[in-house]
């Protein structure tokens, strides 16, 4: 990065340095409750920058806080983005402190953006002799790479130059401002041309030179509706420019020696890092020999201690079997796999190993064929050392495959995918990222650098060769966690178990007719573009359907409409209630547009997107499922996600209907039936609730029964209709307001009807009290199995967010013992299968549903006992009951 020969500024884009550092690590308060960790990690990544680059001139620059002049140009500018985290409010002025405790300048100015800032004081810099490096993962700043300007990337490591600029945007430094007048940019709210992407943008711009150029010769553009997309947006696409454009001219006062190095100043380190109680920080610097042993006095004299490890590096399959029986010895094996990559859901890279076992020993074995990532600072190697990674697992095998050997990895379902790829089947593989949820849920993140910080009190590098150490360490301390906080057995007999059957679910996959899902995707367009006419000729203009700004005026100015909420921005929103509402009150136009963005999701997100899921070589899709990543423990799907396909549309019917099993297989579904109201009905204690469980009854025609005092002999569609409403909506807290719009009546009628089954009903009012008041005692609710489902603002001062984190609350325990009671299914289900048929297989899991493939003589017979066996994981005051399916697509065995 340093030439050596020229002074060189180090512009550091300290905005996005925040902002990473926040989402990076996990909520962490001064004893006072102030929230810290993106000051923490603010400061980690300076001080890392300080002490590993040769730095001679430096600044951090920051965003205002007020607008810039992109808001005069552009009002909608920025306006799609996410409110601050209020977490993260209180930490601004304390990232200020960190820069003067580090003794770094720091700037910003009213009416600018940061980042034309730095191009400024690039441009000053240059003119002045400098180097210039960009620190920023930002790519707005790539229009800055010079021959002298380059930009250090530091989520990726990578320093970016021209030929960087040119692999991302198609075009050199000088156009890309004219790539991104096309294209736009979702995340600033910049238009952008509707319908060109970045690929056809490079195009362009490469074939007429500039932007104004093509705008001047768009009648050359030989597609028809490129052409006309260019020729209706062209003052968008200048705009665009314009708002994509960083300003060179902004007016400084600092010299750039005002940007010199500076030494760390000892005293006021040593009162920020005591005011901000960072204990890990302070390690750190006395490491880097910024802070003198005998400085920070008092509360941090111990500083935080490294536990001494032998290490050793593995190239020789002597070493390796020699170390491996330290392994045997020590009956543990910890692991990690180094710089994974996983190129599609059966293809793995990885540079190497890291392996631990005991208390202190671990190893490194570099595989042969993979040279490391170089970073900036390092030269490459020169030569080759390591072992082979089917060598490795020669030896490896036995050890993964032994019983009576455990086994640790942070992420085991990855790390047994892994290994089946590479034809081992490991067993007894915990899991420190499961053991870490089963503990704390959302409470922070899993990831194996953000519990280093909670539990070890120590950053860690990552891909570290010691990572596996590591692993070891938070194993000894979950464990006993487990056991002092009761939640050992959830995680042994649930939370465990389930990692190696999601392992092989995901493995399994399931299978798309994608000739049916390319014909259905054909028939939505031709859909969409019958639509995109009839809402044109309603509107009597042509405009992009898609754009919120453009439907708003054709809505509201153009035709008149009843305005009603107001969006963030302050335009007048288009949202699917605003929508719905307009509907209902006549206005056709709306119902049109409402259609076609129903049909264009779908075609975007499933019919388009599932093609191409399909891996090329096994024919099915492999969907991710991860049982760390919701409040309740629910499973997420994602990669695609499958859990949310519609299934009461029709279109949405016609999109499971191309999921199929294999040749010669049925699909098999297992549906629980009302399982949150049978778990209402159970922890709750509602009499007539379980009651009518209990004889089998219509529960939405008893609840009518009970609430509007209506025979069930005399009971019709539209009363069962609005009591199925209210038992849904109250196991989600809905209020008056929303169950009005739901069923289309008054708020007063809806009030009123919430009021009746309350009365009915007492013992859900005392279950939502003792729910409440539980969650704002402990912070968190239990599910039936003991999970906590933590809570945040149960006690916030805000009204609004209050009230949403009570519905949370509600919810939880309904939502996550059902979540529970499918995982057990699933366990039982996996235990049952090989002696019902080892043909069969599970292969999807939707919320309260399982999938199953099975040999189609063997449906019947298989389908009936996993019934049996799902209704009987568990023993309820009232009965669970599973509804079974069977056919020839997903769609048929829902019957």
């Amino acid at each position: 990065m340093t030439s050596g020969a020229s002074p060189h500024l180090f512009l550091v884009d300290g905005s996005g340095f925040i902002f990473r550092a926040f989402h990076a690590l996990p909520a962490l308060t001064r004893s006072d409750g102030t929230p810290v960790n993106a000051v923490l990690g603010f400061s980690n990544m300076l001080l890392k920058l300080l002490t590993d680059q040769e730095v001679d001139h430096l600044v951090v620059v920051f965003d205002h806080s007020r607008a810039s002049f992109r808001h005069d140009l552009y009002p909608d500018y920025k306006a799609n983005r996410n409110a601050t985290p209020e977490e993260l409010i209180p930490q601004f002025s304390l990232i200020r402190e960190a820069c003067t405790a580090f003794n770094v300048p720091s700037i910003e100015k009213e009416g600018f953006e940061a980042d034309d800032l730095i191009a400024t004081l690039a441009k000053q810099a240059c003119a002045e002799g400098f180097e210039v490096t960009l620190v920023s993962s930002d790519k707005d700043l790539m229009q800055l790479i010079s021959a002298r300007v380059n930009m250090w990337d530091p989520i990726k490591n990578r320093l970016l130059g021209e030929d960087a600029v040119r692999e991302k945007f198609g075009v050199g430094p000088a156009q890309v401002v004219d790539v991104q007048a096309l294209v736009g940019d979702s995340s600033d709210n910049i238009p952008g041309v509707p319908g060109i992407g970045i690929k056809t943008a490079s195009q362009l711009i490469q074939e007429f030179g500039h932007l104004d150029a093509l705008l001047e010769r768009v009648a050359e553009i030989p597609q028809p509706k490129r052409r006309q997309s260019l020729i209706d947006h062209r003052e968008d696409a200048l705009l665009s420019r314009k708002l994509a454009t960083l300003e060179q001219e902004v007016p400084l006062d600092a010299s750039l020696s005002d940007y010199k190095r500076r030494p760390f100043p000892a005293p006021d380190l040593e009162a920020f890092i005591l005011k901000n109680e960072f204990k890990t920080l302070f390690a750190r610097l006395r490491s880097v020999g910024a802070l003198a042993e005998g400085e920070v006095k008092g509360s941090f004299s111990g500083g935080v201690q490294k536990l001494e490890t032998k290490h050793q590096e593995i190239t020789t399959l002597e070493a390796l079997e020699k170390w491996l029986k330290d392994v045997r010895r020590a009956g543990s094996l910890a692991l990690f796999m180094d710089h994974l990559i996983q190129k599609d859901f059966f293809s793995f890279e990885l540079q190497g190993l890291s392996l631990a076992c005991g208390d202190a020993q671990s190893a490194y074995i570099p595989f042969k064929g993979t040279s490391p990532k170089v970073t900036l600072f390092e030269a490459a190697p020169s030569d080759e050392k390591g072992l082979s990674m089917g060598d490795v697992l020669t030896y490896l095998k036995p050890l993964l495959e032994e019983a009576s050997l455990l086994k640790i990895a942070h992420d085991a379902k990855l790390f047994l995918q892994y290994a089946h790829t590479q034809g081992v089947d490991p067993v007894w593989v915990e899991d420190t990222l499961v053991m870490s949820y089963c503990l704390d849920g959302a409470k922070h993140d899993h990831t194996l650098e953000a519990l280093s910080v909670i539990h070890l009190g120590q950053e860690l590098e990552k891909n570290a060769p010691t990572t596996a150490h590591t692993v070891m360490r938070l194993y000894a301390h979950l464990s006993l966690r487990l056991f002092e906080e009761k939640s050992l057995t959830l995680y042994k007999s649930m939370d465990h178990p389930l990692v190696a059957i999601l392992a092989a679910m995901e493995e399994a996959g399931v299978r798309l007719d994608v000739s049916q899902m390319q014909a259905l995707s054909t028939d939505f367009a031709v859909r969409l573009e019958v639509l995109e006419k009839e809402i044109h000729d309603l509107a009597g203009k042509t405009f992009n359907v898609a754009s919120s700004q453009q439907l708003a005026e054709v809505l509201f100015k153009e035709h008149g409409l009843a305005t009603g909420k107001k969006g963030k921005t302050g335009a007048f929103s288009t949202s699917a209630d605003e929508l719905e509402r307009l509907s209902s009150e006549g206005s056709v136009l709306a119902e049109k547009v409402l259609v076609w963005r129903q049909l264009a999701k779908l075609k975007s997100t499933y019919t388009d997107a599932l093609i191409g899921q399909v891996h090329p070589k096994s024919g099915r899709i492999h969907s991710r499922f991860s049982m760390t990543s919701t409040s309740t423990g629910r499973l997420a799907s994602s990669q695609p996600n499958l859990q949310n396909i519609p299934i009461r549309t029709q279109e949405g019917r016609k999109i499971r209907q191309a999921f199929i099993p294999e040749e010669g297989y049925t699909l098999v579904c297992l549906d629980y039936s009302q399982i949150e109201l049978r778990l209402l009905a159970h922890m709750a204690e509602i009499p007539s609730l379980r009651d009518a469980f209990l004889r089998g009854e219509d529960i939405h025609a008893r609840t009518a029964s009970d609430v509007f005092h209506v025979p069930l002999d005399q009971m019709t569609s539209e009363i069962r209709r609005r009591a199925k409403a209210i038992n849904f909506g109250i196991i989600y807290g809905i209020s008056a307001f929303g169950l009005s719009r739901q069923l289309g009546i008054p708020q007063s009628e809806a009030s009123a009807y919430i009021k009746a089954y309350y009365k009915k009903y007492p013992g859900i009012i005392a279950f939502m009290e003792r729910i409440k008041e539980e969650a704002r005692v402990h912070g968190f609710v239990k599910t039936l199995m003991g999970r906590k489902c933590f809570i945040t603002g149960i006690k916030d001062a805000n009204p609004t967010r209050r009230a949403f984190a009570e519905r949370q609350a509600i919810n939880a325990p309904l939502q996550g013992s059902a979540a529970d009671l499918i995982k057990k299914a699933m366990i039982k289900a996996h235990a049952a299968l090989p002696e019902l048929c080892a043909d069969a297989k599970l292969i999807l899991q939707v919320h309260d549903e399982l999938v199953f493939e099975v040999p189609k003589d063997e449906a019947h017979r298989v389908g009936t006992a996993l019934k049996e066996v799902m209704e009987k994981v568990s023993v309820l005051a009232v009965p669970l009951v599973v509804d079974l399916g069977m056919g020839q697509t997903w769609d048929d065995a829902h019957g």
